[in-house]
């Protein structure tokens, strides 16, 4: 494809506008503040940042190949030159100083506009303007010379201050009509309402076309697979609660009546107008595409490295599937994608309607377009349906795929269906890995760390077991940030991966898993399945017509095995878990709540101390070890807790720098337990 030179790119500064030659389909960008971080304080050799905030605006091409695959882009309105204009807002931070051998991106794609990067790989404050020192906390990413980027992705954000959001146009019919389309929403109900908000999350709701269309029906059901039935039509309108007023409105729905606790209720109804969702993936694609190769880039990098959290590494994965690593002209964008607990899902990414919010958990949000074959990055035959597929088999080039990492949690096992990633449809046999990526599973965690200490009310009833699993996977993941760099500039190999298998016996069905049976906490008997799910005959178009989709057979779904404390094996293994204390289980049950007691919770895990000694153990009829029974002294402890923190370092997957504090949480972690 031909460089086009004709199209200007403004800088908005104090002073005035600027006006350079653009490389990139980024075709403008406007700095609206520009500032040094922290008063110009250095970060180590890297020296001062500074953080540029502004708007960039972005024009996709219908006819180029790289974006054939973007769902209703040929439908959009297009500018003068024939391309599909599109704008988000976007905050760098970046080193003022050239760095040495190169500089590397981290582009963070916003898991719902969110920032996690600083909070992930910095130990600091959530904010989303970065400008407080807790903001920036031991400042990690600085030090290492990164330039952080977000940019918007993402069309249907909360409307919050400060989130991340990209403006997309609206597809429309050929004829000029606007399009139509079913659209579904659905909800666990934990606490009796009159209302609810048709959008997940309280994100931008695509609003009912004509509330009185037959279309529009409201089911209830007592269980994820109980049957639906049909709320009459009479009983529920299409409005909110305001005060003492009930008001119409075409986003919520109210029920005089109530919308009952324990049940689950599923809206599906007509809508118009889709945006064109897919066109969030060419924006991050062309984001890092302009700082690589655009010398009028004012953050200019030599390397990319993309970071999506949950949310947004499914993005990643639904990415690298449909190809976007390939820009339009024919370049690699990223030169590796850290994929953060995301198991084997994708999302609704890139098609009519898409609401990219939603996932699909056991328990919540059900069977939307998430956990769906393919999974594995290998090419594989689905035996019942025949469908041959793989997360690598659609790539415009194969020379631009990046280096990958899938670090996942033992939640993304439970709660994700992540054995998938790395066996085969039928759960037999193991699959082999492609040389650009690794598995890193980290043994028991749950979706992300929680809060530790225990507070006092995270107690399950008679139990000594607590909501709430506090392992610490984030030091983890500061030495993976590390080895990808090192991947990424010299081509240093990152530790092997590190996962369970079916061949080693650390992967197995639920009903094989040795968790020691403790006279207080139920083992579940469920884990999150992924279906065959038949989203209509259009649905390889980007076309959704069945709502909801009809289930077929579900895939095997297969677990960590666990050692005799019930912690999890096959992984990497953290401090908490070479030197114990406590069983980390990745998973939690809904005890407490209305509807579905047996069932998983969304996301948590559990946190049980081991007994403390030989007779509690005793008395409680505890099976595990207790901590007397394991170590002589608090100092016996803490030399096991410092020998397991090198191996740590020497196996790649903990900084030094890491190492003291892991050292001072171990030695708090049994203090807390000795006196509660």
């Amino acid at each position: 494809m031909a460089r086009r030179f004709s199209i200007a790119i403004a800088i908005a500064i104090a002073s005035g506008v600027a006006t350079v030659p653009a490389l990139a389909e980024v075709v403008r960008i406007e700095i609206v503040s520009r500032e040094d971080v922290l008063d110009g304080r250095a970060f180590g050799s890297a020296g001062p940042y500074e953080k540029i905030v502004g708007v960039v605006y972005f024009a996709f091409d219908p006819g180029n190949p790289m974006n054939d695959r973007i769902v209703d882009l040929a439908l959009a309105p297009r500018g003068a030159d024939g391309r599909v204009e599109a704008r988000a807002n976007f905050v760098v931070l970046r080193p003022k100083n050239p760095v040495p051998g190169g500089g590397v991106a981290l582009l963070e794609v916003s898991n719902r506009g969110g920032k996690a990067s600083l909070r992930y790989f910095n130990d600091a404050r959530s904010s989303l303007d970065p400008t407080d020192p807790e903001h920036f906390g031991d400042g990690l990413l600085m030090r290492l010379g990164l330039t952080v980027i977000w940019v918007g992705w993402q069309h249907d954000v909360p409307l919050r201050e400060g989130l991340m959001r990209l403006h997309v146009p609206v597809a429309a019919g050929e004829d000029g009509r606007p399009l139509e389309g079913l659209v579904r929403a659905d909800w666990v109900v934990d606490q009796a309402t009159k209302t609810l908000h048709i959008a997940h999350r309280s994100h931008v709701a695509y609003p009912v076309l004509d509330p009185d269309d037959a279309a529009n029906v409201l089911t209830v059901r007592d269980g994820r697979l109980a049957p639906r039935r049909t709320v009459p039509r009479d009983e529920w309108r299409f409005a909110r609660e305001e005060g003492d007023s009930v008001i119409d409105i075409r986003t919520h729905i109210y029920m005089e009546s109530g919308f009952e606790a324990g049940k689950i209720y599923e809206l599906v109804y007509r809508a118009k107008d889709p945006k064109v969702v897919g066109s969030g993936l060419a924006a991050i694609r062309d984001m890092i595409s302009y700082a690589k190769y655009d010398p009028s880039s004012p953050f200019p990098v030599d390397y990319g490295i993309a970071m999506g959290v949950s949310q947004t590494g499914r993005f990643l994965r639904h990415f690298t599937y449909q190809g976007f690593n390939t820009d339009e002209q024919g370049r690699q964008a990223f030169d590796g994608l850290m994929i953060h607990s995301a198991g084997a899902g994708r999302g609704s990414f890139n098609h009519r309607f898409g609401q990219p919010s939603r996932d699909a958990h056991r328990y919540h949000a059900f069977f939307y377009p998430t956990d769906i074959f393919p999974f594995s990055s290998r090419t594989q035959t689905d035996p019942l349906t025949g469908w041959t597929d793989g997360l690598f088999a659609h790539q415009h080039d194969e020379a631009n795929l990046p280096y990958i990492f899938y670090t996942n949690t033992g939640y993304e096992y439970w709660g994700r269906a992540s054995a998938l990633l790395h066996t085969t449809l039928d759960g037999t046999r193991d699959l082999e890995l492609y040389p650009n990526e690794r598995i890193y599973h980290l043994a028991s965690g749950q979706h992300f760390v929680g809060r530790y200490p225990p507070p006092a009310n995270s107690k399950l009833p008679d139990s000594r077991a607590n909501r709430g699993n506090p392992l610490n996977f984030l030091v983890t993941m500061r030495a993976m940030l590390v080895r990808m760099m090192e991947w990424v500039k010299h081509g240093s190999e990152p530790p092997a991966s590190a996962y369970p298998t079916i061949a080693a016996g650390t992967l197995v069905p639920i009903d094989k898993v040795r968790f020691p049976q403790l006279p207080d906490v139920d083992f579940p008997t469920v884990a999150h399945e992924a279906y065959r799910a038949d989203y209509g005959p259009r649905w390889a178009q980007g076309i959704v017509d069945l709502q909801p989709p009809e289930l077929g057979p579900a895939f095997p779904t297969l677990l960590p095995q666990v050692d005799r404390f019930g912690n999890e094996l096959g992984g990497v293994e953290s401090l908490e878990i070479l030197a114990p204390l406590a069983t980390y289980a990745p998973w939690n049950l809904r005890i407490g709540y209305p509807g579905g007691a047996d069932e998983l919770s969304n996301f948590i895990g559990t946190y049980i101390p081991l007994p403390k000694t030989e007779a509690e153990r005793q008395a409680l009829g505890d099976p595990r070890p207790s901590i007397e029974g394991l170590y002589a002294s608090k100092e016996e402890y803490l030399a096991l807790a410092r020998r397991a923190a090198r191996s740590l370092v020497e196996g790649g997957f903990l900084l030094e720098e890491d190492v003291e504090p892991a050292i001072e949480r171990a030695a708090h972690h049994w203090d807390w337990i000795q006196q509660n």
